[in-house]
């Protein structure tokens, strides 16, 4: 259990702390932003998440150049986003920030290659993630702390990033998985 593995979990134990500040009916008021508001557990469930989704960052920096890499580590990481990106989605579509049917597409992606990790690893093989991957992680937690954050500082203007940006999170997850599909179809293909 190196340094980036330990942050890789410390990422997964701060996703229950953002689900009760998301999902819990704290009030502690609201900030006014001119015709918005933006509730403070809102606020501070966005500041969870983003401290949480750098750390996607800090471990994969620290393995990369400590060469502390590890099978564990490629299992782990990708698992950490997953359940901190699903669960973070599955609460925007709660709070009414993001429609069901782009989280149900997203979230049936990520079980889809993970069912493919399994199957790799039930075969001796751990699949890491794609550089494509890595791509689609970043654009959704753009995404999500944007929705999360009520669109600011955008919502100023009217200009709807946080939405822009979750659907080409979502183009970019499809076309992920596909390719992802693609390159390691021979670990269904060869499976016994």
């Amino acid at each position: 259990m190196n340094l980036p593995n330990k942050i890789t979990l410390s990422r997964i134990f701060l996703i229950p702390i953002f689900i009760i500040l998301m999902s819990v009916p704290f009030d502690w008021g609201t900030f006014q932003m001119e015709d918005r508001e933006l509730p403070v557990a809102h606020l501070a469930g966005a500041l969870l998440f983003i401290l949480a989704s750098t750390t996607d960052w800090i471990d994969g920096y620290i393995a990369r150049k400590y060469n502390l890499v590890t099978n564990l580590g490629k299992f782990l990481d990708p698992l950490a986003d997953k359940l901190l990106v699903s669960a973070a989605l599955i609460l925007l579509v709660e709070i009414g920030l993001a429609p069901a049917w782009i989280v149900i597409l997203i979230i049936s992606r990520e079980f889809a290659v993970t069912g493919l990790r399994l199957v790799a690893a039930g075969e001796g093989s751990v699949l890491a993630a794609s550089q494509m991957g890595k791509l689609k992680t970043w654009i959704q937690i753009i995404a999500i702390s944007l929705l999360l954050l009520h669109n600011w500082p955008f919502a100023f203007v009217g200009f709807p990033l946080g939405m822009i940006a979750l659907y080409l999170a979502l183009f970019i997850t499809v076309y992920s998985g596909y390719d992802y599909f693609k390159k390691n179809w021979h670990v269904m293909r060869d499976s016994k």
